[in-house]
């Protein structure tokens, strides 16, 4: 079966097209505006080269990759366009892995039969046939990288250890077996839970499979030693405290106090009518009862405030100290996908964004595990070039990072720090580098504010010369056709004299902000598993000899438009890049921010992850990470802090189910975007299971002698259900198996007996698996504009569409299926953003937010709807903001009634007696 479903497979078609700025002429007459070469702006990673040596590079899969624009869309072939790139450095050369590593040598690593390269040695150390041979003869065997034994590989050893750097065409799992879990019931969920205990595979990063026997036979090469771990002692990751009793008894007392004041005055109200203005009366009567339930609904959530905290030495000792599992010392935390959104570079300017990025690619965390995606849903080449500007800027703003631990990590914010910047800076060459760098930023962004007014004169020049051609070949062939009658389009251009396939700056058809092609760009290469010092210093360049230079890898995503489709706005962008992510890197967290939220403090990451790899965070849908603002005036005068809502109620909420999500700065575990419940659920059935009961999953009888004729018919059933899986994820194959992959890479490690749901120590230490063509045209396959029809993308996978607010929707999904979330709030602010700055915004932006709360009150995410697996004071959190834009009303109707007491000499009670001014004190109070 697994040998017919990758025989049946479609295979994306891919054109590699190459063209020279040359062959420009030739094309315009006979050829598509698309079928025109598109190129990078120089740099880093794209230097202009020869020809010759650019078609060399088209040969090897990752090269291939990192010198091609992938574009294409609905009913339009995928294209690699190509461009021109060179190392320019010998060092970089080395750092793509197809050379060996010992100093001296420069010879090609060793390779299987397939040309696949194969590392002998679990640490990834790059190294040619010679040089191993003779590491082996010399009788210890002994790795220059690691300093561990060779375990010694043979030719068909070779070939099964190259497994971990196939591309993922050559090693896709079977469609069946792929899919088989997650048809275990007619609802589609997925048991990944179980299949950790009912199969004999490893998972290691990205979407490659090891057997849980080891490369040389034994379990611990990959899993974990169960002794090492009940003799270890077990530390835990996070800790949650509540709030002292001192403070919150009083507020609880006073919570009571109010309530039973309330009470009393709405009774004595109700009891005591105006009978002289009984409508002046009852429209008083109905807005206090109002005012009184909404009160309660904003208070009952309040009552359990908790704090938490994290320990960071835990982690890195957990995860990435040396043990019998990990002799290397690789990192062994799960990758994160950090997505960042934009849509119109007008309204949020590229040098924001860029600076966005800057802080993502220098966050402290494994350089190997991070990946950056940026959705530019406008289409606008002033982003892409911007962002080519930024991945530039990137290789001398990390190491500098890096090396002087510089926070924060966005330039803009740290050059206009108005602290001493040298303070508690003990290295000699800070003033130095400092200077260098701040030189190097200043020109950047004069690059990057140029890069509009760039834009338009060499559009306007090529433009110019297009139209000079087509009135010259007019003339030529005395053509009968009015030059009137001529269209000639007014085409953006890119720097390498080629059309740029998003929306254009004059809208054309198929060039528009609602009709473009997808774009995928990989502006940063998937860094090498091994870290990479930089070279000694002069006196002009920074000294980098003791600092990683790696970059995570950075990708341009401009998901398809066209007319005809709803696109569903942020919501759609999002879910374009979690299936274009879950192809790429499948990170199995997910980290989204706007385009104006940077990393402030480096560490945030990692505290999140805590939360995700301690004991029970396998229960855990996201981490929700406060908003912080800046720029914003002394006086606060439009409330833009949130102080009550991000300080007060989200710490209450923690307390509960956990916090809502606020649409930026949440770290997401992929598996709960993709649907699924959480994993504790099917231990402990919800108390309405025996009036609602759930679909009985078939037993396992891999162990049974003899098959149960039931269990075989319900797995004819769950083969026939296959065919049904396109209509919850699409008919991406790759995307259907990276969904469990990503499941068991983020489960906490299985150290304590305490944690069921475990995967084993060590399974992430192995190297990413190279990028190829194919990846990539699956990636531009998944976010073509056709591609969630007839899905349930949107209705309950991913992002929730439906809503002006999707991120309160898609958090009460979650919430609605028994997941919990955790508030992180960090000692250093996690994440800081820009704020409304006038009037006109922040009333917008209120109105967003009221409008997206009435459409929630009034649609099936009513949180009087929830299922039993909403908690009863969440579920009242989750009503009270669907219901506080209502509270608008009957103030306005309370405002005006003392003018109408006014003109109708009357007053909502009879007389003022002592009981009402009584009642009217207490509960101001």
């Amino acid at each position: 079966m697994a040998s017919e479903s990758r025989a049946t497979r479609r295979t994306p078609t891919i054109h590699h097209i190459t063209n020279s700025a040359g062959d420009l002429d030739s094309e315009i007459g006979g050829e598509d505006f698309s079928r025109y070469t598109v190129h990078l702006p120089p740099t880093p990673d794209n230097q202009p080269m020869p020809m010759e040596i650019a078609m060399q590079a088209v040969g090897s899969g990752e090269q291939y990759v990192s010198s091609s624009m992938f574009t294409g869309g609905y009913n339009r072939v995928t294209r690699a366009h190509s461009k021109k790139i060179v190392d320019s450095d010998p060092a970089t050369v080395v750092a793509e892995g197809s050379f060996c590593e010992l100093p001296g040598c420069g010879a090609k690593m060793m390779t299987n039969r397939q040309g696949i390269d194969v590392f002998p040695c679990e640490c990834g150390f790059r190294i040619c046939n010679e040089c191993y041979r003779d590491a082996l003869a010399t009788g210890d065997g002994f790795c220059p990288g690691c300093r561990g034994h060779y375990r010694g590989l043979d030719v068909s050893e070779m070939a099964s250890a190259s497994r971990t750097l196939s591309s993922k065409s050559d090693r896709s799992l079977p469609v069946a077996e792929s899919t088989e879990l997650l048809m275990r019931n007619h609802s589609y969920e997925f048991d990944y839970t179980q299949y950790l205990y009912e199969t004999n595979k490893s998972y290691g990063y990205g979407n490659a499979v090891w057997p849980m026997d080891g490369a040389n036979g034994s379990r611990h090469d990959i899993g974990g030693n169960p002794k090492f771990f009940h003799d270890k002692q077990w530390k835990p990751l996070t800790q949650k405290s509540s709030i002292r009793a001192a403070l919150l008894s009083p507020y609880r007392l006073l919570i009571l106090i109010r309530i039973v004041v309330l009470g009393l005055f709405l009774e004595w109200r109700i009891s005591h009518p105006n009978e002289e203005a009984i409508w002046l009366w009852l429209m008083s009567v109905v807005c206090e009862i109002w005012f009184a339930f909404s009160w309660l609904l904003d208070q009952l959530p309040k009552l359990c405030p908790v704090n938490r905290d994290v320990d960071l030495n835990a982690l890195q000792e957990k995860f990435e100290n040396p043990s019998p599992n990990n002799p290397s010392g690789r990192s062994d935390l799960p990758g994160i996908d950090v997505f960042v959104s934009t849509a119109d570079p007008e309204k949020e300017p590229p040098l924001v964004t860029a600076n966005t990025i800057l802080s993502i690619l220098a966050a402290e965390y494994p350089v190997e595990k991070l990946a950056c995606y940026v959705s530019d849903d406008g289409g606008a080449l002033l982003t892409f070039e911007a962002m080519a500007e930024a991945a530039s800027f990137a290789r001398i703003w990390v190491p500098f990072c890096r090396k002087h631990e510089i926070q924060p990590r966005n330039p803009e914010s740290y050059f206009n720090l108005k602290r001493d910047p040298y303070k508690n800076k003990v290295r000699r060459d800070f003033v130095r580098d400092r200077r260098r760098v701040k030189r190097e930023y200043d020109e950047f962004k004069v690059r990057i504010n140029g890069l509009s007014d760039s834009i338009r004169r060499r559009s306007d020049a090529f433009n110019t010369r297009e139209e000079v051609k087509i009135l010259k070949r007019w003339r030529e062939d005395n053509s009968d056709e009015p030059m009137e009658t001529l269209k000639i389009p007014k085409a953006t251009w890119m720097a390498d004299s080629t059309h740029w396939p998003g929306t254009w700056t004059v809208p054309a058809p198929e060039h528009s902000r609602g009709d473009h092609a997808s774009i995928i760009q990989v502006m940063l290469d998937p860094p090498s598993a091994v870290p990479q010092n930089g070279t000694e210093g002069d006196g002009n360049s920074m000294d980098l000899s003791e600092v990683d230079i790696r970059l995570p890898m950075l990708v341009y995503v401009t998901r398809e438009k066209r007319p005809g489709y709803d696109h569903n706005k942020k919501a759609g962008a999002m879910n374009a890049l979690v299936r274009a992510s879950a192809i790429m890197s499948n990170g199995p967290f997910i980290l989204n921010l706007d385009c104006d939220h940077y990393v402030y403090n480096s560490l945030a990451l990692r505290e999140g992850i805590c939360f995700m790899m301690d004991r029970d965070g396998e229960c855990i849908c996201y981490v929700q990470f406060p908003q912080r603002f800046e720029g914003i005036d002394p006086s606060d005068r439009y409330a833009n802090h949130n102080t009550v809502f991000f300080d007060v109620n989200m710490r209450a909420l923690d307390g509960l189910q956990g916090p809502v999500y606020v649409g930026t700065g949440c770290l997401f575990r992929r598996t709960a975007l993709y649907g699924f419940e959480p994993p504790r659920l099917q231990d402990n059935p919800d108390c309405c299971s025996c009036c609602f009961p759930r679909t009985k999953k078939p037993a396992t009888v891999a162990s049974a002698p003899d098959v149960d004729p039931e269990d075989v018919q319900l797995r004819e059933d769950d083969e026939m259900n296959i065919a049904l899986i396109p209509k919850k994820f699409g008919n991406s194959t790759l995307l259907v198996e990276s969904v469990r992959v990503a499941a068991i890479q983020g489960q906490p490690l299985a150290d304590h007996p305490s944690i069921k749901y475990g995967r084993a120590p060590g399974a992430l230490t192995m190297p990413r698996e190279p990028l190829d063509a194919s990846t990539i045209a699956e990636a531009i396959n998944v976010i073509s504009c056709w591609y969630e029809d007839k899905t349930e993308w949107g209705q309950s996978v991913g992002w929730i569409y439906g809503s002006v607010t999707e991120d309160v929707v898609t958090g009460y999904r979650m919430h609605n299926r028994g997941w919990r979330s955790v508030y992180c709030v960090t000692k250093r602010d996690a994440f800081r953003g820009t704020a409304p700055i006038n009037l006109t915004d922040r009333l917008h932006q209120v109105l967003r937010w009221a409008t997206g709360s009435v459409e929630i009150f009034f649609s099936r995410n009513n949180a009087l709807l929830g299922s039993p697996r909403l908690k009863f004071l969440q579920r009242i959190a989750y009503l009270n903001v669907g219901i506080y834009p209502f509270t608008s009303i009957f103030l306005i109707v309370y405002c005006f009634l003392p003018a109408l007491s006014l003109f109708s000499d009357q007053f909502i009670v009879q007389t003022l007696n002592v009981t009402f001014l009584v009642y009217l004190l207490a509960i101001t109070l």
